[in-house]
């Protein structure tokens, strides 16, 4: 944990404040020696969930998938 005096901490406050952000170690304000002030780094975010797979429950199967939709001798491909 580092320390700094409180007097310090007023001139530099945005440079401390973003070295705890980026280093995530917490910091120790002292006034005469004294502990007055604990500064600690924000918890991380809440993580979203990927869109990959968020349809994985919503489908549903209600007939045979492999066979071809329609019959073959209606196909235009296979006519000539």
């Amino acid at each position: 944990m580092d320390t700094v005096n409180i007097s310090t901490f007023k001139a530099t406050c945005l440079s401390l404040l973003d070295n705890v952000r980026k280093t995530g170690r917490p910091l120790l304000g002292l006034k005469h020696g004294k502990p007055i002030a604990h500064i600690l780094p924000p918890p991380p975010p809440p993580k979203t969930e990927s869109w990959l797979g968020s349809f994985r429950h919503t489908g549903r199967v209600t007939g045979d998938i492999i066979s071809p939709a329609t019959n073959e001798s209606e196909w235009d491909a296979l006519s000539k």
